[in-house]
């Protein structure tokens, strides 16, 4: 009798942590899409999308000629141009911004345009250069073009 009642706990003990095993932690949930603007020949933006989406985030990439275009449309300050802009949620992110740092303005919701890294400083996401790590900022822009600083790298 004791037997049949420890292998009915070891049964619904196994099958509560194979239930609780496969179902989708909160963190993993799909990320939503983000639209970037880049140059076809510009590897480093192509390494930045796929930054992008080894962070679970679903990524449209559309080459264009003119990337220009995306960044006064998204009211980008100039001083923080980078070489690719892209769209998520109605936020701008410009240049080589790190994934949790999108997550976080996604999460956080804040009041500002977007951000943006200046520049493609090294050891950014899609400007790795094996050892050497720049140090950077990812810095909150509004449309009046008024900054501050969102994150320090």
């Amino acid at each position: 009798m004791k037997s049949r009642a420890l292998l009915r706990i070891a049964s619904l003990a196994t099958i509560a942590t194979l239930t609780s095993a496969s179902a989708p932690p909160s963190s993993s949930l799909p990320l939503p899409t983000v639209t970037v603007f880049k140059d076809p020949s510009c590897g480093c933006c192509k390494q930045w999308v796929e930054h992008l989406r080894e962070h679970a985030f679903n990524v449209i990439a559309k080459d264009t000629s003119d990337i220009s275009a995306p960044k006064r449309t998204g009211r980008v300050p100039e001083h923080l141009y980078s070489c690719h802009t892209a769209f998520v949620n109605g936020y701008v992110v410009e240049g080589h911004v790190p994934a949790a740092d999108i997550e976080r303005l996604l999460k956080e919701k804040p009041k500002v345009a977007g951000i943006a890294v200046g520049g493609m400083p090294a050891g950014s996401p899609g400007m790795e250069m094996g050892s050497r790590k720049d140090r950077y900022d990812v810095v909150a822009f509004n449309r009046d073009g008024t900054t501050k600083v969102f994150e320090r790298h």
